[in-house]
C-alpha cells in the first residue's frame, strides 16, 4: 500500500488543477488540498467580467462541481493556512497548530493585490478585487450605481471600468500612463483601448497619479495630480504581488515569486510551485518568467503534478491571456518586454485586427481582436522564430501558416 501524502497548499486554479491531474494520472495515495478561502478553489476571469456584472451564476465560477474532491478522494481543508515549512523534516505547520507531513509538496499561493498607501486609503467604500468575496462585496455595491472611480487601467481596471460602465454607472478610469495598459502593449494598442474607453462614455484621467482618497468616514472624493473626482465608491487595480512569505521563511528560492527550474521544481527537491507564485525558467527565453493570468495555471498546475509523479516535464508554453470589454474581445500570445515596431493587419478603427510586435523581424507577440481561430497560428509563427517581411504581415491575404513555414 502506498503510504505516501501529496500536499498542495494555495486555493487556486493551478493547485486544483494539478490535484486533478495526480488521479488522472493514476495517483492513488493520499492527496491534500489546503486553501484559506473558505470556498472550494475557483476561477478568477468572471470576478471581473461576467459574475460581476450579475450575468453568470456563482456556482460557474468554480473549478469543479461541488462533490469533486469527496468523488476524488481528495482532502479539501478551506479556511486552512500553512504557516510554515520545516524543509529537512518535509513537514508543514498549519494555522491551528497542526503539523502535516509531506512526501511532495505543491505551493499554488497565488498573489494578492497590491494596495495604496496614500492618505485616506483606509476610508470605507475603497475595493479591492482578488477574491470570491471581493467580487460579491463590490457586485453588491455595483448593484446600487452611481459614481465610481477606478484607479488603474491594466486589465483589472479596465475590465472592472467596462462592467460598471455596462451595468449604466458614472464611470472615472484613473492611471498614471498616457494610455491603457501602454506598458504591456505600447502607444499604438494602447489608444485602441483608449478609444474604446472614452466611446463607451468612460471619463478618462490619463497621464494623473492618485494622491489621496478624501471623504468623511466613507470615500466621497479621489485627488489626482491635476485636480479632483468626485464619487459614491473607488475600485482599486494597480497589480498584484505574489505571496512568497511562506516559502521565504522556509529558506525557499524567492525572486518575483518562487522560483524553479523548467521541471517547476523549487530549490527544495521534493517541492514545487505553480501559477501567479511561480517565477518558472522558461528554456526558450532563456529566464524566470512569472505569468498572473488563468491560462498559465490552467495548464502549469497539471505541468508540476506530473513533476511530482516523477515525470521528465519541461513547462515552455507560450505565454497566453485574453481579456473582454464591453463588445471587444482579444487574445495575445508571446512574451514582448521590448520590441521594435508594432504591425497591424485589419482595421483598428473597425475593432478588427492582428497585431504584431516584432524585433529584429521576428515575432515575438501576437493580439487578436474580435478576429478569431488565428491563435494557433500566431503561436506557430512565434514559435518558428521566423524573419518576416513587415508587409506580409499586413496583408491579409497571405496565410499567417505559411509565414511560420518560412522558419
Amino acid at each position: 500500500m502506498n503510504d505516501e501524502t501529496f500536499v498542495i497548499v494555495g486555493a487556486s486554479l493551478a493547485g486544483a488543477k494539478a490535484a486533478e491531474e495526480l488521479r488522472t494520472h493514476g495517483y492513488s495515495a493520499r492527496v491534500v488540498r489546503l486553501g484559506s478561502a473558505p470556498e472550494r478553489p475557483y476561477e478568477r476571469p468572471p470576478l471581473s467580467k461576467e459574475y460581476l456584472r450579475g450575468e453568470s451564476p456563482r456556482e460557474k465560477a468554480f473549478v469543479h462541481a461541488d462533490g469533486f474532491y469527496a468523488e476524488q478522494d481528495i482532502d479539501l481543508e478551506t479556511e486552512t493556512t500553512a504557516t510554515s515549512i520545516d524543509l529537512d523534516a518535509s513537514r508543514i505547520t498549519l494555522d491551528d497548530g497542526r503539523e502535516l507531513a509531506y512526501d511532495k509538496l505543491l505551493l499554488t499561493t497565488g498573489a494578492e493585490p497590491r494596495r495604496l498607501s496614500i492618505p485616506g486609503a483606509d476610508l470605507e467604500g475603497i475595493y479591492y478585487l482578488r477574491t470570491l468575496a471581493d467580487c460579491d462585496a463590490l457586485r453588491g455595491r455595483l448593484e446600487n450605481g452611481g459614481r465610481v472611480v477606478v484607479i488603474g487601467a491594466g486589465w483589472i481596471g479596465s475590465e472592472v471600468a467596462a462592467s460598471a460602465r455596462q451595468l449604466g454607472l458614472d464611470v472615472t478610469l484613473v492611471d498614471p500612463m498616457a494610455r491603457p495598459n501602454e506598458r504591456v502593449f505600447g502607444p499604438e494598442i494602447g489608444e485602441f483601448y483608449r478609444d474604446v474607453h472614452a466611446s463607451h462614455g468612460v471619463h478618462l484621467r490619463l497621464g494623473e497619479g492618485v494622491e489621496a482618497f478624501e471623504g468623511d468616514g466613507r470615500v466621497g472624493r479621489v485627488r489626482t495630480s491635476t485636480g479632483i473626482a468626485e464619487c459614491d465608491f473607488a475600485v482599486v487595480g494597480v497589480g498584484v504581488a505574489p505571496r512568497v512569505e511562506l516559502a521565504d521563511r522556509a529558506g525557499l528560492e524567492v525572486d518575483n515569486g518562487i522560483r524553479t527550474a523548467e521541471t517547476l521544481r523549487t530549490s527544495a527537491p521534493n517541492v514545487f510551485a505553480a501559477g501567479d507564485v511561480a517565477s518558472a525558467w522558461h528554456p526558450i527565453y532563456e529566464q524566470h518568467l512569472r505569468v498572473e493570468h488563468w491560462s498559465n495555471a490552467l495548464h502549469q498546475g497539471p505541468a508540476a503534478a506530473r513533476a511530482m509523479l516523477g515525470e521528465a516535464v519541461t513547462y515552455d508554453r507560450t505565454p497566453y491571456f485574453y481579456s473582454d470589454q464591453y463588445d471587444i474581445g482579444m487574445e495575445y500570445s508571446g512574451f514582448a518586454p521590448s520590441w521594435d515596431e508594432v504591425v497591424l493587419r485589419g482595421d483598428r478603427s473597425a475593432g478588427e485586427f492582428i497585431a504584431f510586435w516584432l524585433r529584429d523581424l521576428r515575432v515575438v507577440a501576437g493580439m487578436n481582436v474580435n478576429v478569431w481561430d488565428v491563435q494557433d497560428d500566431i503561436r506557430a509563427l512565434i514559435g518558428s522564430g521566423a524573419v518576416v517581411d513587415p508587409a506580409a504581415l499586413r496583408d491579409p491575404d497571405t496565410p499567417l501558416g505559411t509565414l511560420a513555414e518560412q522558419g
